[in-house]
C-alpha cells in the first residue's frame, strides 16, 4: 500500500486481513504450511502467558477470608468449570479441570483482542516496523491481533485437544482396548465390519478436531470482518458516516462481548466433552 495514497475499501479490508509472516508478504491461502503467521504465534503465546500469570496471581492472592472482587470473579469461574467437569468427565479430573479453566481464559483473552480498535495496534506496529527497518514503508506492515480469527491458530489448538483425546483413550482403556474399540465399535467384532468400524471412528476423530477449530475460527473471523467494515464508515468523511461508525461500532462491540465469551465457553465445553468421551467405552 503506497504511502500518501488513501486505500480503497477493498485494499483496506485486504490489508487488515493480511498476516505478518516469515516470508515478508501476507499469507495468500487460508492454510499454508510453508508460511508462519508470526503475529498469530506472538499474540497466542503472549496471551497464553498472560493467562498463566492471571491464574497464578489469583492462586497467590487467594485468602480464606472475605474475597476481593478479583478473587470472587476467579472463584466463580473455577466453580463453573469444576461443576461442568464433574458432570462430563467420569474419572480423574486433576489435570482436565485445570486444563478446561486455562482453555476458557486463554481463548477469551484471544477473542477479547477483537474489541481493540482495528487500526490501533496495526498502526503502532507499522511505525515500529518502519523504525526498525523491517519494512520500507509503515503502510506495508501487516499485523492481525486476533489469533482465534486465524484458522492456523484454532486448528493448532484443536490438534492439541486431539492429542489429549488419543492419550486418554489409551490411558483409560489401554492400547489394546483402544485398538479393539477402533475396529469393533460401534457395529460389533465381526471381521467383516472391522474396516467400516475403523473408518467411522477415524471420521469421528477427524470431525471433532476440524469442527472444534473451524467453529471458533468462523465466528471470530466474521466478527473481525464486521469490525473492519464498520471502521470503513469512519473514513467516509461525512457526518452520517461518522455517526454510523460510532453507533454501529458501539452496538456491535456490546453484542460481541457476548460472542467472545460464548465462543470461549463452547470451546471449553467441547474440550470437556471430547475428553469425557475418551473415558467412556462403547
Amino acid at each position: 500500500m503506497a504511502a500518501g495514497q488513501a486505500p480503497t475499501a477493498g485494499e483496506y479490508v485486504v490489508h487488515h486481513l493480511g498476516h505478518f509472516t516469515n516470508t515478508g508478504s501476507p499469507q495468500k491461502a487460508i492454510i499454508d504450511f510453508s508460511v508462519l503467521n508470526l503475529d498469530t504465534l506472538f499474540w497466542s503465546l503472549s496471551l497464553g502467558l498472560l493467562t498463566i500469570f492471571v491464574l497464578w496471581l489469583a492462586a497467590r492472592k487467594a485468602t480464606s477470608g472475605v474475597p476481593g472482587r478479583f478473587q470472587a470473579a476467579v472463584e466463580i469461574l473455577v466453580e463453573l468449570v469444576e461443576n461442568q467437569s464433574k458432570g462430563i468427565v467420569h474419572g480423574d479430573r486433576s489435570f482436565i479441570a485445570p486444563l478446561a479453566l486455562t482453555v476458557f481464559v486463554w481463548v477469551f483473552f484471544m477473542n477479547f483482542m477483537d474489541l481493540i480498535p482495528v487500526d490501533l495496534l496495526p498502526m503502532l506496529w507499522g511505525s515500529l516496523a518502519y523504525s526498525l527497518g523491517i519494512v520500507a514503508d509503515p503502510h506495508d506492515a501487516y499485523m492481525r491481533v486476533v489469533a482465534s480469527a486465524d484458522l492456523n491458530g484454532t486448528l493448532g489448538m484443536a490438534l492439541g485437544i486431539f492429542v489429549l483425546m488419543i492419550y486418554y483413550n489409551v490411558k483409560i482403556k489401554g492400547l489394546g482396548g483402544f485398538v479393539h474399540e477402533l475396529f469393533c465399535a460401534p457395529f460389533g467384532s465381526n471381521p467383516a465390519l472391522w474396516l467400516p468400524n475403523l473408518a467411522l471412528n477415524a471420521i469421528e476423530f477427524l470431525a471433532k478436531t476440524v469442527s472444534l477449530g473451524m467453529r471458533l475460527f468462523g465466528n471470530m473471523y466474521a466478527g473481525e470482518l464486521i469490525f473492519i467494515l464498520i471502521a470503513l464508515l469512519g473514513g467516509t468523511a461525512t457526518v452520517l458516516g461518522f455517526v454510523g461508525h460510532v453507533l454501529a461500532g458501539s452496538i456491535w462491540a456490546i453484542f460481541h462481548i457476548l460472542i467472545i465469551t460464548l465462543q470461549a465457553f463452547i470451546f471449553m465445553m467441547l474440550t470437556l466433552v471430547y475428553l469425557g468421551q475418551a473415558h467412556e467405552g462403547h
